[in-house]
């Protein structure tokens, strides 16, 4: 990566694993890169991903979903898109592009415990920090 990489990512809500990514990528890749996050229909920052990043002493508690209809994709050097089964949202424009499926870790099945909710957050939480440490080594 080159000095002050601006990179973006997005899912749909913009309420975990784009939040997650962003907090991530902020300490891995500190003063490498400007972070930031956002979504084709945000809706607020999911209680789950703030309490899995405070585990591991990332504090996203403040972070705000953010539209992507109000980014343009030539302000950034890479897009990388978290979505799974859903839709991306897309950023026209030339930029790199990286898809990286995370299954949503959210559900509204209200029969999983909190300690499984917990879990499918720390997956996806860890999938996201495993695939930003080896951003960190490519060109």
């Amino acid at each position: 990566m080159t000095d002050k990489t601006k990179i973006l990512f997005l899912c749909v809500a913009n309420s975990a694993r784009s939040q997650m990514a962003e907090g991530l990528a902020r300490q891995i890749l500190a003063d490498m890169a400007e972070v930031m996050s956002a979504g084709s229909r945000p809706t607020c920052v999911n209680p789950y991903a703030v309490k899995v990043m405070d585990e591991i002493g990332i504090d996203i508690s403040a972070h705000k979903s953010k539209s992507v209809d109000d980014l343009n994709a030539a302000d950034f050097d890479i897009v990388v898109t978290l979505c799974s089964d859903e839709v991306c949202p897309v950023l026209s424009g030339r930029t790199k592009r990286l898809h990286w499926p995370v299954a949503d870790p959210d559900s509204k099945d209200e029969s999983l415990s909190e300690a499984v909710m917990l879990a499918r957050f720390r997956t996806a939480r860890d999938l996201i920090a495993d695939k930003i440490e080896a951003l960190k080594y490519q060109d």
